[in-house]
């Protein structure tokens, strides 16, 4: 799979962080070839949260390189997830606004009818965002929050994002483990009488 993955200026760079370690140790392996790109106040969002500069094995792209393959549907890039999401990148995307790289390669995905998830990061939603959100899906982008899950007992933040990610890379159709899977109930819990 050809995926590209964007940041965008939404606080949240330690879920583009998890996604980006997973995939330069496994996505190989599971034939996933990855293509980065940052928005300018997606790499200043990064330095602020991560404290370092982004160091991945992948090619990464100016926020306004239009020459990147990823922005002609032709190129055949498969898969495109913007994490973090910013609200207002959601909206340009689902209105077809194509100001820098990051909108036009989403536009892409859009029109080739291929996979975009968007990890939006937002809270809380105005009726803006929330009619941006409709247009997004309606075109057929996925929408992913970034919510994590509680009922595997995380340990650590490390845990709490990964049940995020899991779900990204789930959107994309990338196997992983990152998160224990719900099974239902335990047994225990499911046969405690009924209070009358």
């Amino acid at each position: 799979m050809k995926l590209v993955v964007a940041v965008s200026g939404a606080s949240g760079a330690p879920y583009a962080k998890r996604l980006l370690d997973f995939l330069a140790a496994e996505g190989a392996a599971q034939g996933v070839s990855c293509d980065l790109v940052f928005t300018e106040t997606g790499r200043q969002v990064w330095k602020a949260e991560i404290g370092a500069e982004p160091a991945y094995p992948f090619p990464v792209w100016k926020p306004r390189d239009f020459t990147a393959p990823f922005a002609s549907g032709s190129a055949g890039y498969e898969a495109m997830v913007v994490v973090p999401c910013s609200a207002g990148m959601m909206a340009r995307i689902a209105h077809g606004v194509s100001l820098d790289l990051v909108g036009r390669a989403a536009d892409v995905m859009l029109k080739e009818r291929r996979r975009l998830v968007l990890c939006l990061r937002e809270t809380p939603l105005s009726l803006v965002h929330a009619r941006a959100m409709t247009a997004a899906l309606e075109a057929g982008a996925m929408v992913v929050p970034a919510c994590p899950s509680f009922y595997s007992r995380p340990k650590d933040l490390g845990e709490l994002v990964d049940t995020v990610v899991a779900r990204l890379l789930d959107r994309l159709g990338i196997p992983n483990t990152l998160m224990r899977r719900w099974e239902g109930l335990a047994p225990r819990a499911r046969l405690e009488p009924a209070e009358d």
